[in-house]
């Protein structure tokens, strides 16, 4: 059977990138760690792989903003290879820094599938004004189309860790078609799934929105770390928890739908 690969998109700045290898590796894809100049100068490497992740960090620092000069590079250097790699069916996800690169660059979520790929929403400093790194719980839509939450439970609790995650689209009528073709698939919430409360938004993002796919449901972008919760001892509260829960952690669901899904494509 031929095996999923990954390339885990590195360069200044990454710092989940192992993470992120590691969490592929374990759910049955083979995982490189590929620096963005190695893809710049060998485009067509790209081809080779099924799914493409780009890890959290600070690339560069996040001068300008976060995730901008790598936003840039990707635009501008690889826009072909990255648009053939997405028409061939294959699967994106952005973590963290990763989604503020989508975002930046437009192929999230390019809500009506144009060429030019233009910005249409970002990832704007906290309302606190402050880098948050906690633990928070996600509601994650029933009625989403994207294919790297398939078996995931209706709330999960995953940690996030940045100073910019506020989600603002570019408009009401971004924001409107994203509800209506059902592309948001994570809002901050408490525990018990009602994300109508107030309190538990940690960066003030619009609609609570904390991770979106685009409009084929295979390039996902989301603000909290799945490759940081893969097995239950990274839980915060892993020593008070039942026999029965001490298995992977929630996170490792995310990627093991990814390769499913692709193992199944190839």
């Amino acid at each position: 059977m031929k095996k999923v690969r990954t390339l885990i998109l590195r360069t200044g700045g990454t710092n989940c990138d192992k993470e992120t290898a590691h969490a592929f590796e374990i759910s049955g894809s083979g995982a490189d760690l590929v620096h963005i100049n190695t893809l710049i100068r060998n485009k067509s490497m790209l081809d080779k792989y099924h799914i493409l992740a780009i890890p959290g960090g600070f690339t560069y620092g996040d001068d300008i903003a976060s995730g901008k000069i790598l936003a840039n590079e990707l635009k501008f250097n690889l826009k072909q290879p990255l648009t053939r790699f997405i028409s061939k069916g294959k699967l994106v996800i952005g973590i963290c820094n990763g989604f503020q690169v989508l975002v930046k660059m437009g192929f999230l979520p390019n809500i009506e599938n144009k060429k030019s790929i233009d910005v249409e929403s970002t990832l704007s400093l906290n309302d606190s004004g402050k880098f948050i790194d906690k633990w928070v719980y996600l509601k994650k839509s029933l009625e989403s189309k994207c294919c790297w939450t398939k078996t995931l439970p209706e709330v999960v609790y995953l940690p996030i860790a940045h100073a910019e995650g506020k989600f603002i689209p570019k408009n009401k009528k971004v924001l409107k078609f994203l509800n209506d073709n059902k592309q948001i698939v994570f809002r901050y919430t408490d525990r018990l799934g009602k994300d109508e409360e107030k309190g538990f938004n940690p960066n003030g993002s619009v609609d609570h929105i904390a991770g979106i796919c685009d409009h084929t449901g295979r390039i996902l972008g989301m603000m909290p770390h799945p490759e940081r919760h893969v097995s239950y001892l990274q839980h915060p509260n892993w020593r008070r928890r039942k026999k029965s829960d001490k298995e992977l952690g929630i996170g490792l669901e995310i990627f093991k739908n990814g390769v499913e899904y692709m193992r199944n494509k190839l």
